[in-house]
């Protein structure tokens, strides 16, 4: 009798349980429909793990808004600034645990580009954290035009917005040749030795800004594949599957898509370019940076769907162990995901993004539930991953916010990713 009664006990849990499931489901669905009836975005995904088991996943909409493909659990999109903490990042811990990296050397001892530069003594410790005065991003891209294509510390840049670009020798060309091998678009190809003659250029070219004060970079970031290669002398992309996707299993996650086979249909299509390469942005990087770099960037370029992505943070969320396999002892993982410059205001981690300081509705893209152990990141193109190591919880949003266009800004405006974060805290009893 006993044992009867212990089976339907488990029978009304267990529909108990695929009942709060269901609620969730839905609540999360109508937010991300009313996203899509705003033009936050025309489709999107939300993925969350809860102790190491899928707690809910949930589509909406499509991959554009002419509504010919729905979104499916297992789309791939660009990932963005996603790239930043989920690539060339892995490798600095990695170095840090093996007593390798000197979290405070300059800046000018790691990285050629800033030897010689104003740059050059910045402590890593403090790019990392993004308050070196590092200038936040560098438009490469308009360095390929003539006339009146300068970086706008150089001159004022007036855009044409036209796709009848005249080229600055030795940037870009509308066939391939020997000398410009490397695809943009079918009609855009790059100069062999771009990146050295104008994207490390420009680096180190850059404005300082005085340090202490918090203001997001990339540029750092964009120097990491060559950093890795030379370090291990093995080609960055090869490096970070060996090492890193592979063994987790993550097989969509990485660089250039198409090249490893991935159907373009599986792929969500970001911006309709009308200002660079003229074109909708389909399995190519949206990053106009990281395509300059063939793609392949420390600063974006990576690419997942959410099951993958999400194998990637709940290995750094266990401590570095994922599937019996350890691959950081968990003092790294803290070492990167805590802030080492809280007292000066800055709320970011070594490359990793915090909960904000001081919680504000209107700035946070997680939930206020996010405990300061938490970490993760947003993506520009409607992304954001996050983790909380206390409350066993990682959440995966997914989207292509800026189809067509990056104007939209109603996924910042609507709060549809903490609103989202909120819902799976309640479910799991926190912040109730």
């Amino acid at each position: 009798m006993r044992s009867i009664l212990l089976s339907f006990s488990l029978i009304v849990f267990s529909c108990s349980l695929g009942a709060q499931t269901g609620a969730l489901a839905d609540s999360i669905r109508l937010i991300l429909e009313q996203g899509i009836a705003a033009q936050a975005f025309p489709g999107a995904q939300v993925l969350a793990l809860h102790k190491g088991e899928v707690l809910v996943h949930v589509t909406a909409g499509h991959h554009t808004y002419a509504k010919e493909r729905a979104v499916q659990k297992d789309d791939v999109y660009d990932l963005a600034s996603i790239t930043k903490t989920s690539s060339g990042l892995l490798f600095l811990m990695q170095q840090y645990e093996r007593g390798q990296l000197d979290l405070d050397a300059p800046l000018g001892e790691k990285f050629p580009v800033f030897a010689g530069t104003d740059k050059a003594g910045v402590p890593l410790r403090s790019a990392l954290s993004h308050r070196a005065g590092l200038l936040p991003w560098v438009p490469y891209w308009q360095g390929t035009l003539k006339g009146n294509a300068r970086y706008p510390w150089q001159k004022r840049w007036e855009s044409t917005r036209t796709n009848d670009y005249r080229f600055r020798s030795r940037t870009l060309r509308r066939d391939s040749t020997a000398r410009y091998p490397i695809r943009i678009m079918d009609d855009l190809w790059l100069h062999t030795r771009f990146r050295e003659r104008y994207i490390h250029r420009a680096i180190g070219k850059s404005p300082l800004k005085p340090a202490g004060m918090y203001v997001y970079s990339g540029l750092l970031f964009y120097l990491l594949p060559e950093y890795v290669e030379a370090a291990t002398g093995q080609d960055y992309r090869s490096y970070l599957r060996q090492n890193f996707y592979d063994p987790l299993g993550a097989t969509t996650l990485g660089y250039r898509p198409l090249d490893r086979g991935i159907p373009l249909e599986r792929i969500v299509p970001t911006e309709v370019d009308t200002f660079f390469r003229m074109a909708t942005l389909h399995g190519v990087v949206h990053d106009e940076g990281a395509a300059l770099m063939n793609g392949v960037s420390g600063n974006a370029g990576l690419f997942s769907s959410a099951e993958d992505l999400a194998k990637l943070y709940q290995m750094l969320m266990n401590g570095g162990e994922y599937g019996g396999r350890r691959y950081f002892q968990d003092s790294t993982v803290a070492t990167f995901t805590r802030r080492h410059y809280a007292a000066e205001g800055t709320h970011r981690g070594l490359g990793f993004d915090k909960p904000l300081l001081e919680y504000h509705v209107a700035t946070s893209t997680v939930a206020q539930a996010a405990s300061a152990a938490s970490f993760g990141h947003t993506g520009y193109t409607g992304t954001l991953v996050w983790a909380d190591p206390e409350h066993e919880l990682v959440y995966i949003f997914l989207s292509n916010r800026v189809h067509p266009s990056r104007n939209s800004r109603a996924i910042y405006t609507l709060g549809i990713r903490p609103r989202i974060h909120t819902l799976l805290y309640e479910a799991i009893g926190v912040g109730e």
